[in-house]
């Protein structure tokens, strides 16, 4: 939804919920070809455009043209190693469109 701010929405979607104030860390995101791209100079971190999160059941994950963004709670990507073997920083991990 990268073309949608997020104070243009005014209700819930009907499935899914909607994300905003995420932050990319040495890349881009490019409204023209909508995916992740390399980052102008100088430029470390870049807001992430509006994101709609669909549920899809037993959905088939891509192969090709994904990177799996982990997604961290604070930027220093610290925590203490939980029993499933991930930081307790760590949320959870993006399917983002990539080439």
């Amino acid at each position: 939804m990268d073309h949608t701010k997020h104070t243009d929405i005014k209700e819930a979607p009907s499935g899914g919920c909607y994300i905003f104030g995420l932050f990319l860390e040495g890349c881009k995101w490019d409204y023209e070809t909508h995916e992740l791209a390399d980052s102008d100079p100088k430029e470390l971190f870049v807001e992430l455009p509006l994101m709609h999160l669909a549920p899809v059941v037993d959905r088939k994950k891509p192969e090709t043209g994904i990177y799996n963004c982990p997604l961290y709670r604070v930027l220093s990507r610290t925590g203490t190693l939980s029993t499933t073997g991930h930081s307790t920083n760590f949320v959870i991990s993006l399917e983002i469109p990539s080439n």
